[in-house]
């Protein structure tokens, strides 16, 4: 019986502590203009925009892939915020705010030959995790 408790209170405590750390380490996708809070410390991450784009397009050779570079802006509830540039190809790809590492992890649509794409038609997808030195 003894063993019984211990075991169900042993998977309940690994339980919350496996929790926290998915609730720390969020992938997320926001479209351009749109925002997210994403922690329990309410750290919000808005996608301002993209500022250049000359990854090479599918279908076609190019001599380098490329790169995308984006426009966050990281808040916190209590008022601090600061304005990033993230690259797909290129550093800087994270970028430390407030005790969290953000990280641009893909950027879609993807350039086509011959189509031209609508500034705010891009979705970009975050990573955001506690910082190892917060920890």
């Amino acid at each position: 019986m003894k063993i019984t408790i211990l075991t169900l209170i042993l998977t309940l405590v690994f339980g919350i502590v496996e929790q926290a750390n998915a609730q720390t380490n969020q992938q997320f996708k926001l479209l351009v203009n749109r925002q997210k809070t994403v922690t329990k410390d309410k750290l919000t991450v808005k996608f301002i925009s993209v500022t250049e784009d000359s990854r090479c397009p599918e279908g076609t050779n190019c001599i380098w892939a490329g790169n995308a570079k984006i426009r966050i802006k990281a808040s916190k509830s209590k008022g601090a915020s600061k304005t990033f540039e993230l690259n797909t190809n290129l550093k800087p790809q994270t970028v430390m705010f407030e005790g969290y590492e953000i990280k641009l992890v893909n950027l879609n649509p993807k350039p086509a030959t011959n189509i031209r794409i609508n500034r705010n038609g891009y979705t970009a997808t975050f990573v955001v995790s506690k910082s190892a030195k917060s920890k």
